[in-house]
């Protein structure tokens, strides 16, 4: 079942990758219900992290603690595509948990540079939804 999520996340999302350009950023989606109402952004601690992302251990342990007591519940993960696809990759595909949600956003860059796009309502919102 999709989950609901606000313009103010998807706001989130594009700006944490425009800012992770030229790598992969990634972290955590939460909320409750089927409703993701925050992303918690974790270290990319892949040892590729401009082609691969793993999220940092300890901010999955931090966030799933913090459910229990009561916080947001982790509903998903998310990661960014530094080359603008917006698709899962059939890595992305093979290496999925299975235990969540999952959004892949895209963040390409300018034409001829290493930096990210300015944002853009046709190009940056860009977003795979899955679960």
């Amino acid at each position: 079942m999709p989950a609901q999520v606000s313009s103010d996340v998807v706001e989130r999302l594009l700006v944490e990758a425009r800012s992770a350009h030229p790598q992969e950023c990634c972290g955590i989606l939460l909320g409750g219900g089927d409703a993701i109402t925050a992303i918690r952004p974790a270290r990319n601690v892949h040892p590729e992290p401009a082609r691969r992302f793993e999220i940092d251990p300890q901010a999955l342990v931090n966030a799933y603690r913090q459910a229990r007591e009561g916080g947001p519940q982790v509903l998903g993960y998310y990661h960014s595509h530094p080359n603008g696809v917006a698709e899962p990759s059939a890595t992305d595909r093979s290496l999925a948990a299975g235990d969540g949600a999952w959004v892949a956003c895209g963040a390409a860059a300018s034409p001829g540079s290493s930096a990210p796009s300015p944002p853009s309502r046709e190009s940056d919102r860009r977003l795979t939804y899955g679960d």
